[in-house]
């Protein structure tokens, strides 16, 4: 166990020291957020409409770019040290993932400290369990990261595919527009869209009168671990060849 435990604890420690070694982004770990959700609110005119889908939008991308750290690792030499070590590849994934999943957790819930000027004052319960599901949601997207950092050579190219991916997935969420009134096409996607089921999640626990034709709070935690572990074990499974 400890074999398992210390280098994927020292790993957590390292993506933290990282970070706040990096001036630039700790300024833009609140500020970028903060100002996607007011310039979009503002041209829309509707605070509360978009403050789940910039948190959701936040997160994700928090998450799957923190990954960034792995192809560095690679192209610095100490990702082959890890490997060659006597620790556990698994060791190894859990440290990147909840490493860079707590980084992202923490500006979410930054983030969420800013509800009630959206007009979201949910009961305490709700906002611990939406502390919760954030966390949920970093580590599914954290896992999703990973595994393209891991084929991917380059940060370039990592950027393109995660863009090509994340920003239709967020689209598609209900963070834009309800499934309701989507056309059929498009509402196909969204019901197979991991991140319709996050955003879900969120609202209902956020909004004390969330839009009663969102999948159900239990069915949207359900997708949502369900997600998670998957691209956990595809993680592992990608680590461990």
């Amino acid at each position: 166990m400890n074999a398992f435990l210390l280098p994927a604890a020292t790993l957590i420690r390292r993506e933290w020291i990282r970070f706040w070694r990096e001036r630039a982004r700790v300024a833009g770990f609140v500020a970028a957020p903060l100002l996607f959700w007011f310039v979009t609110s503002s041209g829309f005119g509707d605070f509360a409409r978009f403050f789940t889908g910039s948190l959701t939008l936040t997160l994700m991308f928090s998450a799957v770019f923190a990954n960034m750290t792995l192809i560095e690792d690679r192209r610095e030499g100490f990702l082959l040290a890890m490997l060659v070590s006597p620790a556990p590849r698994a060791s190894l994934v859990a440290g990147k993932v909840f490493g860079a999943a707590s980084l992202a957790w923490a500006q979410g819930a930054v983030v969420l400290c800013f509800a009630p000027l959206a007009g979201f004052a949910p009961p305490l319960a709700n906002f611990l369990l939406a502390l919760a599901a954030l966390y949920l949601v970093a580590v599914a997207f954290t896992a999703l990261g990973f595994l393209a950092a891991w084929i991917t050579e380059s940060t370039q190219g990592f950027h393109a595919v995660m863009n090509i991916l994340l920003m239709p997935m967020w689209m598609v969420s209900g963070a834009l527009f309800p499934m309701q009134t989507a056309v059929p096409w498009m509402r196909l996607l969204m019901q197979i869209n991991p991140l319709a089921y996050a955003y879900a999640l969120l609202e209902r626990l956020l909004n004390t009168n969330p839009d009663p034709l969102l999948p159900s709070l239990a069915l949207s935690f359900g997708v949502t671990a369900a997600f998670a572990t998957l691209v956990l074990i595809a993680a592992n499974r990608i680590a461990a060849d």
